[in-house]
């Protein structure tokens, strides 16, 4: 590669200055700021081992896995190392009730039995580069309603300069709210293999009980691998691929950590939002996160219900329901501790502090009673916003039927355009093969009927659609519970798109008149036209001002505090934080160590429940001790060890790196008692939940017998 010289950040809202070990999610491009202070805290590398844009380093090892999740190369052979429910989706579509993958576990002794996958893929970083001043300069004095227009077309002519030529994809960032820009460049795959997983009763050890909380015992981890041509370069699937040659790859260390011991997680979490003012936290906690919580609890107790009947509907609705269960719980906890921080007295005891030093700059002096009059706008409107995608889209009846809108419109072009109706069918069933797959009509018409009386109790009436009123005089009963259980009956009745068999035979002979008659299709059609002439100019509104004022908010705020560190929030870009691992005391009485062991998976087993069952082999070595060269210097076999590492959703499958650059442990939850991590970082409470790399070798090795994998991993004593 070309060498390239970094660029010294210039733009003065990126002086960066140290901040205690554990709080912050850098950018590697900036570690060299940062870099005295990991040593001190028991980094050995160089920082250019960390990142080095013309020399292989630790992040050419570090994978954007699937838009959502990291994974790490372990391997020469592209061996990849993630998080179980990462790779859930995956392990879920490969299992049937013939071959229960999900429920007995997978380990391919050879690449023929690597599983291959549908629209998966991975990313590993080429590069970054500070694009701030030419993305400024451009981006001045242009007005508000077409700053995203210019945004998107000049993010667009970068993006292309730097791909010129290449197999390369890339995507310019903002940071700070739009007082930085970032380009990175990719080189993606997509073909990506499942190589293994543990049972779900150990990789999901647990369950929706356990999660967000410590002691954990779980080992959250799954295995994938990464193919590419015979030239090393992405390609879509095909026979002749072979395992990609990663230009580095992460050693294995199974000596353990101790409390106190330097660690440091490389990973793409995804968003915080750590810069939000007073206005935005308080609605969260009072409407939006209760709502969620409200209405994400219909789908799952609905499909609990159907799954706890049948082995294979539990299969097959798995997925859906682990997508939702995990941040379901999430706002439950996030809405506790933001009140028992009292994050919001916090917040407005600096925007006080802000009120007095801005009372005499009459460019900042505006910002928090222009926050304040706007979000007394926005309140109203709100809860609607999060209804229409917690409530109206959680009908997956419903959400589906919001596809269809893209045909509708084919249909009536006038001309009408036969390609433009052939892609909107192909898309559709396209589409429909895997969404049929996990639609289970009994708990989905209850979800409809339940989630519909909940818009309609919710929401004011003014912000409802007329078609509310039209159901209401259609399907008259005593309650409003049964008027709209009648009309969830006569949907799943009367709708083509309750089957597979009578939505495909429509999309066989699509038909404008049928189609806009279908119940499920008018029901979507009249909220989205409600939502975009009635709520959406609101919401938009908001936004704009929400996004300048907050913009000018962070560049008025490192200013009032120049000593403070300010480090960019979390948007799914590559991210380096490092800390120790450390034990904590949560409240009066209670002490938490360190690690877990698989003794104490065998004192929380319990044969009767799903989330707490212990297959038999692993219960068989564990009395006999036989952990191999994996137990402890006591014989104990470590599972899961907690750190002050800085995370959030993304990081999940981040590898835990120790002082040496050696994979110790794999990122997967964080804890209870911080869940305002997103908002707001408590540097008492915040704590990763990571599995122990040892427990993972254990299960490959000794469990699932995939002794191949093991010789694969350079393994350090």
């Amino acid at each position: 590669m070309k060498k390239i010289t970094l660029l010294l950040l210039s733009f003065q809202l990126l002086t960066f200055k140290l901040v205690k070990a554990d709080e912050g999610m850098w950018l590697p491009i900036l570690l060299k700021n940062n870099y005295e202070q990991m040593v001190k805290a028991g980094l050995k590398l160089t920082a250019e081992q960390l990142y080095d844009i013309n020399h292989n380093s630790l992040k050419d090892a570090i994978v954007w896995f699937n838009g959502g999740c990291t994974s790490e190369i372990i391997s020469e052979q592209g061996l990849l190392l993630t998080n179980h429910h990462c790779g859930y989706d995956a392990i879920a579509n490969h299992s049937t009730t013939a071959d229960n993958i999900l429920d007995n576990g997978f380990w391919a002794k050879s690449f023929s039995e690597e599983k291959i996958n549908k629209n998966m893929w991975a990313s590993v970083l080429v590069r970054m580069e500070d694009v701030s001043d030419r993305v400024n300069k451009a981006l001045a004095g242009i007005d508000a309603k077409d700053l995203d227009a210019k945004k998107t077309e000049l993010f667009k002519s970068i993006e292309k300069e730097a791909t010129k030529d290449t197999h390369y994809e890339a995507s310019v960032r903002s940071f700070f709210k739009d007082n930085a820009f970032y380009l990175f460049v990719f080189e993606k795959f997509t073909d990506i293999r499942l190589v293994a997983a543990p049972p779900q009763s150990i990789g999901k050890f647990g369950g929706d009980t356990d999660n967000w909380m410590w002691p954990r015992h779980n080992a959250d981890f799954s295995m994938f691998r990464i193919y590419a041509n015979k030239d090393n370069q992405p390609a879509p699937y095909s026979a002749d691929n072979v395992p990609y040659k990663p230009k580095q790859f992460l050693n294995v260390s199974i000596k353990g950590v101790n409390d106190g011991d330097f660690t440091m997680i490389y990973g793409f979490p995804g968003r915080t939002n750590r810069y939000e003012n007073s206005f935005g936290i308080k609605l969260a906690i009072d409407k939006v996160n209760p709502a969620i919580v409200a209405l994400r609890d219909v789908r799952l107790t609905m499909w609990k219900e159907q799954m706890d009947k049948s082995d294979s509907v539990r299969l097959l609705l798995s997925s859906n329901y682990a997508k939702i269960a995990n941040y379901y719980k999430y706002f439950i906890g996030q809405t506790e501790q933001l009140k028992r921080l009292k994050v919001v007295d916090e917040k407005e005891a600096l925007e006080k502090q802000f009120t007095e030093w801005a009372k005499d700059k009459p460019q900042y002096a505006s910002i928090l009673p222009t926050f304040e009059k706007a979000y007394i706008s926005y309140n109203q409107y709100a809860l609607h916003q999060t209804y229409m995608r917690e409530c109206i889209s959680g009908s997956s009846l419903i959400s589906n039927a919001m596809k269809y809108m893209s045909l509708e419109k084919a249909l009536l072009a006038n001309p009408r355009v036969d390609d433009d109706i052939s892609k909107a069918v192909n898309a559709l069933k396209t589409d429909g093969e895997d969404f049929y797959k996990s639609f289970n009509v009994i708990s989905e018409q209850k979800i409809l009927a339940s989630l519909t009386e909940m818009f309609f109790s919710n929401i004011p009436l003014d912000q409802q659609p007329a078609y509310m009123a039209k159901l209401m005089k259609k399907f008259k009963a005593k309650t409003t519970k049964e008027v709209f259980e009648k009309f969830a009956a006569a949907a799943f009745k009367k709708s083509f798109m309750s089957n597979k068999q009578s939505a495909f035979a429509f999309l066989d002979k699509p038909d404008l008149k049928k189609l806009q008659n279908d119940p499920a299709f008018e029901y979507a059609k009249a909220f989205i036209t409600n939502y975009t002439e009635k709520i959406k100019p609101h919401i938009d509104e908001f936004m704009v001002i929400n996004n300048r004022q907050g913009s000018l908010y962070i560049k008025a705020l490192m200013e009032m505090q120049p000593t403070r560190t300010f480090y960019p929030d979390a948007n799914s870009t590559l991210r380096l934080t490092y800390g120790n691992v450390k034990s904590y005391k949560p409240k009066d009485g209670v002490d938490y160590k360190y690690y877990t062991t698989l003794a104490g998976v065998m004192e929380k087993e319990n044969p009767k429940d799903f989330e707490f069952t212990v297959p038999s082999k692993l219960k068989d070595l564990f009395n006999k001790k036989d952990f191999g060269q994996y137990a402890d210097a006591n014989g104990e076999m470590h599972t899961d060890f907690i750190s002050n590492n800085d995370i959030t959703g993304g990081n999940s499958g981040s590898p835990v790196i120790n002082g040496n650059g050696e994979l110790v442990g794999l990122a997967f939850d964080g804890n209870w008692e911080a869940m305002s991590g997103d908002i707001f970082f408590d540097s008492k409470y915040k704590r990763t939940i990571s599995v122990d790399i040892r427990y993972v070798l254990f299960l490959i090795d000794k469990f699932g017998g995939a002794t191949n994998l093991i010789n694969e991993m350079k393994i350090i004593k």
